[in-house]
């Protein structure tokens, strides 16, 4: 069957005229109407875990703006609440864990094996989306990656240079080890599960991997992703993999090679014609404008949006932000920026 949908074009690996585009985080607080059903939901676990509400926000932003893909909404730290860590959000603080710094810690959490009873819910969301989404539109499932869902579940919240997950690594190997394995595990147990319930395409979000240097970028962001890919290729072989190391810089180059991805998710901390020399010619490359131009708009958001179009132009390319949209952003920033893409 020949494929029509752009993205799962771009992914296999054809050269477009026009990228196919979507965006981090497009369902979102930028958006009225997600503000509206978040309200309706009560709380934003209540949103993860309620399909129809969770649904009906991933289709908004495909109503509103057209993209080529929308991409579940959940949240990465859903996979360690289901392996039985304490999970709550506080108001404009963000996400609270209960911590694992022992071994006694540890031992407290579920196999992968009793995973999907929490997760049931974010499947049916999945299972919704398939069934709702127009047929142009492609459905991306996600996960986080260890090292970066490590961070959280060491610390017990966000922090700004992950030094509690950076010492237990240094200071416990043998323990952290068992985290990252436990986490690429469940993994790819979950996104196996999504595949399964209609996603077409899944992505790993390495938020922290920039944090990671030498040999460690090499055990905890590389190793992870090789083997939740060939994972989920051994039981999926046609589902297209994206992968987002943020911050890896140099090390963006070889990552696709050295994990198997069909695709590697470019932040703004590098060039669109640095990336197209020395990543694109290895894979699919997705990104990268700044999602501060969702903010500011006019003739720079315009300016810069063609000149990554331009950039990756003579390779596989899918249209997105160098991370996800923010609260503050203009949905008509958002229009302008699709239709810069699509030469409108």
């Amino acid at each position: 069957m020949t494929q029509t949908k752009t993205i799962l074009r771009a992914l296999a690996g054809e050269t477009l005229e026009t990228p196919p585009i979507w965006m981090m985080r497009q369902a979102g607080r930028y958006l009225p109407e997600y503000m509206a059903t978040r309200g309706q939901a009560g709380d934003f676990l209540s949103l993860c875990y309620s399909p129809e509400l969770a649904a009906e926000v991933t289709l908004q932003p495909i109503r509103r703006y057209g993209f080529d893909a929308a991409i579940l909404f959940a949240d990465i730290l859903l996979l360690p609440q289901a392996l039985g860590a304490d999970l709550w959000f506080v108001t404009g603080e963000g996400p609270r864990l209960s911590t694992i710094q022992s071994q006694a810690d540890f031992d407290k959490l579920k196999p992968v094996s009793e995973i999907d009873e929490t997760l049931s819910p974010v499947y049916e969301t999945v299972k919704i989306l398939s069934r709702e989404l127009p047929k142009e539109t492609t459905l991306i499932g996600f996960a986080g990656m260890p090292w970066t869902v490590a961070t959280y579940m060491v610390a017990g919240r966000g922090t700004p240079d992950q030094g509690p997950a950076h010492a237990l690594k240094d200071e416990n190997p043998e323990l952290f080890d068992q985290i990252i394995d436990l986490l690429t595990a469940g993994t790819i147990e979950y996104l196996s599960k999504q595949i399964e319930a209609g996603a077409e395409v899944v992505k790993l979000f390495d938020s922290w991997a920039g944090s990671l240097k030498g040999a460690d970028f090499d055990k905890y962001a590389v190793e992870p992703a090789k083997k939740i890919i060939a994972g989920l290729k051994a039981r999926h072989p046609d589902t297209p993999i994206i992968a987002f190391p943020r911050g890896a810089g140099e090390r963006y180059v070889g990552f696709a090679k050295a994990t198997g991805a069909d695709c590697v998710a470019l932040d703004d901390g590098v060039t669109p014609e640095w990336a197209a020399k020395n990543v694109q010619n290895d894979s699919c490359v997705q990104g990268n404008l700044k999602s501060s131009h969702m903010v500011t708009g006019g003739q720079d958001l315009v300016d810069e949006t063609r000149k990554i179009v331009a950039a990756f132009g003579k390779g596989p390319h899918i249209f997105n932000l160098g991370h996800g949209i923010t609260p503050d952003a203009d949905p008509a920033n958002v229009q302008l920026m699709i239709d810069t893409v699509r030469g409108k």
